[in-house]
């Protein structure tokens, strides 16, 4: 699985899914090619976007009649609440089984459209526009779809792969500060995936790199059975860091912290040693992102968050980093996992 350029210089990665298969275009001003990736049979495009993406005036054109539908902005709109909202709009509209959806935003977006998707008609077609650095290395690649219930992040959802994943590098100048560096959290991990190597790499390559590794991933496990669970790492601590209230953190800065605690939680179990465990400090800190614990983290609110956990099937389970590469493991000991938290606080 190669990435190819494109003819207009932007970088084409297929995602092999036998007759599922598609290609995420990463470059500046990708999105305004929308119209040659909507699937030629398509006669109408709901377009799910959120306030903040229009007022930044990024828009799209499908090409053919579309209807723009725009939700709040920020995490807490993946609720069943907006699912059914979405729904009952695209009802309203006459929105069929041949129409299509084009999900234009951040990782919110692309889940809660997806997942409209994923279940309006029970299935039609869905394109994103990823506008996010977020959304473009990570949310808007593989299929997952999915909104939050109170008791925790993505735990109702779908797996439904897109026709098409436009990643534009240009809207990413629009960004916040803020964002690029939640951004910034997930490219963290890549780089302790698959050797990614991507020091050396701008940042349409870095993406681009990024998005290689998780549609090799995603062709090997679809469904999330074995591998994929790689491309959770960091994310245990990170999702019952959200679960509890964020403590001022954006995902990715989430996960910073939780690439941290794998690595010490790797280190007091004996799977990796200090030098590895500096290799983390150094990426993460690189990157300017948190490395420790936020004041006032609640260390038993956040193991008891860990037994939630969707890969938490056998007891509490983290992926962990060793001699092997990251792998899940099991039966970790709430006593250390509270001590490895307050080693890192």
């Amino acid at each position: 699985m190669t990435a190819d350029a494109g003819l207009k210089g932007e970088i084409r990665v297929p995602v092999e899914l036998g007759e599922r298969s598609y290609e995420v275009w990463v470059g500046p001003g990708v999105r305004h090619r929308l119209s040659e990736v909507v699937p030629r049979d398509v006669a109408r495009v709901a377009v799910v976007t959120q306030a903040a993406v229009a007022d930044a005036g990024i828009t799209v054109d499908p090409g053919v009649e579309h209807k723009v539908f725009i939700t709040d902005n920020g995490e807490h709109v993946k609720t069943l609440g907006a699912v059914e909202e979405l729904c009952r709009e695209f009802a309203q509209w006459g929105l069929t089984r041949r129409d299509a959806v084009v999900a234009v935003g951040g990782g919110a977006v692309t889940d809660l459209g997806g997942f409209a998707a994923a279940v309006y008609h029970r299935g039609i077609r869905v394109v994103f526009v990823s506008t996010t650095l977020l959304g473009q290395i990570d949310a808007s690649v593989g299929g997952k779809t999915g909104v939050n219930l109170p008791e925790g992040k993505n735990l109702v959802g779908a797996f439904w792969q897109p026709a098409a994943v436009l990643c534009d590098t240009e809207v990413l100048e629009t960004l916040p500060s803020e964002e690029m560096r939640s951004g910034l959290g997930e490219m963290a991990k890549y780089h302790f995936i698959a050797g990614a190597g991507l020091d050396s790499l701008g940042l349409p390559e870095r993406i681009a790199r990024c998005v290689e590794i998780k549609a090799e991933t995603v062709a090997a496990d679809e469904r999330e059975a074995g591998r994929r669970a790689v491309l959770n790492y960091g994310h245990t601590l990170a999702h019952a860091l959200e679960a509890h209230g964020g403590y001022g953190l954006r995902h990715g800065e989430a996960v910073a912290v939780g690439l941290v605690y794998a690595a010490e939680l790797a280190h007091r179990t004996g799977r990796i040693d200090a030098g590895r465990v500096d290799e983390h400090r150094r990426v993460v800190g690189g990157y300017d992102l948190p490395l420790r614990l936020p004041a006032g983290a609640d260390a038993d609110a956040l193991v008891s968050l860990f037994s939630r956990d969707k890969k938490a099937v056998d007891g509490i389970t983290f992926m962990l980093d060793g001699p092997e590469g990251i792998q899940p493991v099991n039966g970790l000991a709430p006593a250390l996992l509270r001590e490895t938290l307050e080693a890192i606080r």
